[in-house]
């Protein structure tokens, strides 16, 4: 998709001209901000710090590459292999065999032109999708990342489109090794890895997920939960754009990743480990907080510069505590009628004001 390279060659390209910044004890201290791409080529501000940070999980990603070659170079297998392990793992390969090999194609051929509501959100929100990355943000990064969504808007006209899946496709193609495998794996995604509803047009699965998040920020950190209850705030007010736009929007990339590792392989439980364990890591912090936005500073800052994956997903596994699918899903029929009844009562209300203004 980058003109005649692979996109793996081309990672390899940037990742070679992205110099190893080994910086002074002095420059460390002086706490410099410096700006520095990524494995995946995203521009990232950080400190000194920052980069030593990357630099060793780059290296991490590396010597994995080196292993994975090592134990399925006699197979014929790349050195890079997530693209093939998230395909299976995650269910894409089955629901891609149970259609013809031509589906996608067919598909994409078939809607192309079609004008929806749909499609006006998508072109509206293409060149607001990473913006300043050296392949998204171009005419064929546009193109490629429209032709998923638009596809798959008409393959679920429940679905249509949901902002948040813009950055979820886009990264999606980063990663896989087509165009058409990026689809299938938004396809996995939507409609067996995570919850009903979570993109429809009134979003209920998202509110119910809120919900549920809520109740268990209150019983994992019940310290942050009161003292965010005594500030009025509502953590959906971060928490909605993490679970939409799978942390993509939030975390540096390859934090990311690791996440979606985790999600493709144990499903969206992940998700609410992840969440809480930001919430844990700044416990101190933010039981110091007066104000709303001081909450939402703290909570942005510590997300964008996760940067080693490790730190996040040892306290997301080792301190949050293990939570099951079967008592999720428990919880989420708790919360599902409330949910309904609000969303219920908001269109009622919606309804009488259009009625007035008649």
């Amino acid at each position: 998709m980058y003109g005649t390279q692979s996109k793996r060659d081309l990672a390899l390209e940037l990742q070679s001209q992205i110099p190893i910044l080994r910086p002074s004890i002095h420059s460390r201290r002086a706490n410099l901000t410096v700006k520095f791409q990524d494995l995946y080529g995203f521009t990232v501000e950080g400190n000194v710090d920052d980069v030593n940070v990357l630099n060793e999980v780059r290296e991490k990603v590396r010597e994995q590459g080196r292993v994975w070659w090592a134990l399925e170079a006699s197979k014929g297998a790349n050195w890079y292999l997530q693209p093939e392990v998230w395909f299976s793992l995650s269910g894409a390969a089955k629901k891609k065999s149970t259609v013809p090999e031509s589906y996608y194609n067919d598909l994409t051929k078939a809607v192309e032109g079609k004008v929806t509501a749909a499609t006006r959100q998508i072109d509206h929100d293409l060149p607001r999708t990473f913006p300043g990355h050296p392949w998204l943000d171009t005419p064929e990064g546009h193109a490629t990342l429209r032709r998923v969504l638009v596809g798959y808007s008409f393959r679920d006209s429940d679905v249509g489109y949901c902002q948040g899946l813009n950055y979820v496709a886009a990264l999606l193609l980063l990663v896989m090794k087509t165009e058409e495998d990026a689809f299938w794996m938004l396809a996995v995604l939507l409609e067996n890895v995570l919850v009903n509803d979570c993109y429809t047009t009134n979003l209920s699965g998202c509110h119910v997920e809120q919900r549920v998040f809520k109740d268990l920020l209150t019983k994992k950190c019940p310290r942050i939960a009161a003292h965010l209850e005594a500030l009025e705030f509502d953590v959906s007010l971060v928490a909605t754009e993490w679970f939409l736009c799978l942390f993509s929007k939030s975390l540096p990339s390859e934090t990311t990743l690791r996440v979606w590792d985790i999600l493709f392989y144990e499903g969206a439980k992940v998700l609410f480990h992840v969440a809480l364990a930001i919430f844990k890591m700044k416990e101190d912090e933010l039981l110091l907080t007066h104000h709303v936005g001081d909450v939402i500073n703290v909570l942005q800052r510590t997300t964008h510069h996760l940067f080693d994956p490790d730190d996040l997903l040892t306290v997301a596994f080792d301190k949050i505590g293990s939570m099951t699918t079967t008592t999720l899903s428990k919880q989420r029929k708790k919360q599902e009628p409330a949910v309904m009844a609000e969303l219920d009562q908001r269109l009622r209300r919606l309804n009488s004001l259009k009625v007035e203004d008649k």
